[in-house]
């Protein structure tokens, strides 16, 4: 049994903002499927996908694609939004940007606020604009709800008058001034939604999201019809509970209807096998700290703006969150941090990491548009792929089989090697190696 190639032809729907998609800096911001492969659609309007977890290499794969293809990149990456967050988000050098366009990169303030709507409409406005131009658009990213919502479409939840964001503001501003989070949470789920206790600690944007729909509509966010939902509706239940690939490493690509969708989406997602995937997390952990400008240096400059660790997006970030807290008890000790202190701190960002990247992984294995492909095969060989799939006419395109990756359960021996991961450091191994780390906090942290 092979599996298909997701190329979707589609019609476009949506009729697109008229608003530039960049905001300003100083605003606050069924294809069916029969035997797990699929046919082809010849639609004139291509979009490229490239998402798979922290530290895969998506990035240099889009820009080396974009090089090839005449593309243009859209960032779908929460944190890269923000400028002066480069080293903990990866973001694309200066070079880099200047030899292929990006979108989406550097457009807010680290104390602003940047939803998946809004990332909706800037990203489908840049992906008019490029194709408007000639050019192919290359949506990558890990950020898994901003590309659901990229390709299956906004839900239409009403959007707040000034009043009733000003009157949920009111209500929430002693709470959130006080961090009583429970309180805050409990205000919401009385007022009508029960989820708002599953919401990540501390996310007052969303907090203040729930409490505003309610208080423009009478129902909480969850009354509201979410598109990708309704394309997993559409799907065949045989398909995905009786197709014996569901357990191989045969990929199975969701029924979608034709017509629903905007453009022709050719989604891939990139990974590694798991170990492999963790030892590279691990040492870009390191990396990003060392030198003088590494992502501590970024946490500095997040603090010294008078932000706080964990209270709005940006300091929310894998990284970030991490290395604010640290730095803030080194300033608590007067700049004082010892080798285990660093060491420990190192030790949870590069767990911290870990976990998200297993996330990205849990989340996009329900996200069946996607193939998969391995990201330890070389860049030349994925590269050819992609692009011939792209440029197909007709037919069914197959992914070969030294390029498949499984994105279903593990073999025994890679959980058991997964059971016997440990973290194996390049730079900072003994403690003498942060000395360097150290005296840096010791001279700016006082």
């Amino acid at each position: 049994m092979t599996s298909g190639f997701c190329g979707i032809r589609t019609r476009c729907l949506l009729r697109m903002p008229e608003k530039p998609f960049l905001r300003s800096p100083t605003l606050h911001r069924r294809l069916y499927v029969t035997k797990c492969s699929v046919s082809i659609g010849t639609k004139e309007e291509k979009v490229i996908v490239i998402s798979g977890p922290t530290g895969a290499g998506k990035s240099r794969l889009a820009l080396e694609l974009a090089k090839r293809l005449n593309g243009e990149i859209i960032s779908a990456d929460s944190v890269q939004v923000y400028r002066g967050l480069d080293i903990g988000s990866a973001k694309p050098s200066l070079s880099e940007r200047n030899e292929v366009p990006h979108h989406l990169i550097d457009i807010l303030h680290p104390s602003e606020e940047y939803s998946v709507g809004q990332f909706f409409e800037d990203a489908r406005q840049a992906t008019r604009d490029i194709l408007n131009s000639g050019r192919v658009p290359i949506v990558t990213g890990g950020t898994g709800l901003y590309l659901r919502w990229f390709i299956y479409g906004k839900p239409d939840v009403p959007k707040a008058s000034q009043e009733i964001a000003s009157e949920v503001h009111s209500e929430l501003a002693d709470l959130e001034r006080d961090e009583d989070w429970d309180a805050a949470v409990q205000l919401v789920v009385k007022a009508g939604d029960p989820r708002a206790v599953s919401l990540a600690t501390n996310d007052w944007y969303r907090l203040r999201r729930s409490l505003e729909i309610i208080k423009a509509s009478g129902s909480p966010p969850s009354a509201f019809q979410i598109p990708y939902n309704s394309f997993r509706e559409q799907c065949s239940p045989s398909l995905t509970d009786n197709c014996p690939c569901i357990n191989s490493s045969t990929e199975v690509v969701e029924q979608v209807k034709q017509k629903d969708l905007d453009y022709e989406f050719f989604c891939f997602f990139l990974s590694s096998p798991r170990v492999d995937l963790y030892r590279l997390i691990d040492l870009r952990c390191e990396d990003m700290l060392s030198g003088s400008d590494g992502i501590l240096s970024e946490a500095k400059s997040l603090l010294d703006t008078g932000l706080l660790p964990n209270s709005n997006p940006a300091t929310r970030a894998i990284g970030y969150r991490q290395a604010m807290e640290y730095l803030l008890r080194c300033r608590q000790q007067e700049g004082r941090s010892s080798a285990g202190e660093f060491f420990s701190f190192l030790s949870e960002f590069q767990k911290a990491s870990r976990n998200f990247a297993k996330r990205q992984l849990t989340w996009f294995r329900n996200e069946h548009i996607y193939q998969w492909l391995d990201a330890s095969q070389p860049m030349e060989k994925v590269l050819n792929f992609i692009h011939d799939a792209y440029n197909v006419e007709s037919g069914t395109m197959t992914v070969p089989e030294s390029l498949k990756m499984n994105r279903y359960a593990s073999n025994r021996r890679e959980t058991l090697d997964l059971k016997a991961y440990r973290t194996k450091n390049r730079h900072f191994i003994h403690r003498d190696h942060c000395s360097d780390v150290l005296e840096w906090i010791g001279r700016t942290q006082q």
